[in-house]
């Protein structure tokens, strides 16, 4: 089942939210589950940019860290494609919290720095994905925010509804948050494959459950699901805020943006 099957776990820590420009700061790929050996990589880059205090009080990496102890960006790049790229010959499909932001803004690092893209470096063999926030986002549709300072679609917010403990000194490192997203999507998997009598109460009483849409799948038609429900979740939240802003626009893309189409 794919909640049990080899997973590769990834994520990114960088100089900010916009795919397009900025930039990786730290990064994780973890290859778990399976019944093998979990097999850890971690990166820290120098980005060759200064690095926001804003960014630095998420992953609270400076600047003057990341260029004395960071790696060149290229080389990190380089390296982190590589990694991808042989777990996914293998098989495995890549697990994330909203990965198209991490796939995306990596997209474009590999072409800034001349790099091979993950893309061209698989051919012909399928990159399928594993997305927590579009699977929790089908499963539980109706959450609200915990808080005014705290998302319904947070990463934290998801270990909190999968009962999962939550370390906040370690929380928005990269290998924390990889292996999070890994626990999150087995907790999900799990529910799928069991009877809905025996979900914990507070799933078993959530408005409208929908686990049982993703028991059974193989990796191809989850993956082909998660196209169809990112989209329709983007047109959602789209709709929401155009009732503040007539202009709104949410991409729909996924698990990346390709390049040329923003």
């Amino acid at each position: 089942m794919w909640h049990t099957s080899r997973l590769c776990a990834f994520d990114l820590e960088t100089t900010g939210v916009d795919v397009e420009t900025d930039r990786i700061v730290t990064a994780a790929v973890i290859g778990l589950g399976g019944g093998g050996q979990t097999e850890s990589y971690e990166w820290l880059a120098d980005p060759g940019v200064e690095i926001p205090a804003e960014a630095t009080a998420v992953h609270h990496i400076t600047t003057e860290h990341a260029r004395e102890k960071g790696e060149p960006a290229h080389d990190v790049v380089d390296q982190i494609a590589e990694a991808l790229a042989v777990r996914v010959r293998m098989g495995d499909p890549v697990v994330g919290h909203n990965v198209p932001y991490d796939l995306t803004l990596f997209d474009r690092e590999c072409r800034r720095h001349g790099v091979e893209t993950l893309l061209d470096r698989l051919g012909e063999v399928p990159l399928r994905v594993l997305d927590t926030r579009v699977l929790d986002t089908r499963c539980l549709p109706y959450r609200k925010r915990p808080s005014k300072d705290q998302g319904a679609r947070q990463l934290i917010t998801l270990a909190q509804e999968y009962e999962l403990p939550w370390v906040d000194s370690e929380a928005h490192g990269c290998a924390y948050d990889a292996l999070m997203s890994a626990r999150v999507l087995h907790r999900i998997g799990t529910l799928a494959h069991m009877r809905r009598p025996d979900w914990p109460d507070r799933i078993r009483f959530s408005q409208r459950p929908r686990f049982h849409e993703l028991g059974g799948l193989d990796l191809d038609a989850l993956h082909a699901l998660q196209i169809a429900w990112a989209a329709e979740q983007a047109a959602g939240l789209e709709e929401h805020f155009r009732k503040t802003d007539p202009t709104a626009v949410v991409d729909r893309s996924w698990p990346l943006r390709l390049w040329g189409e923003s």
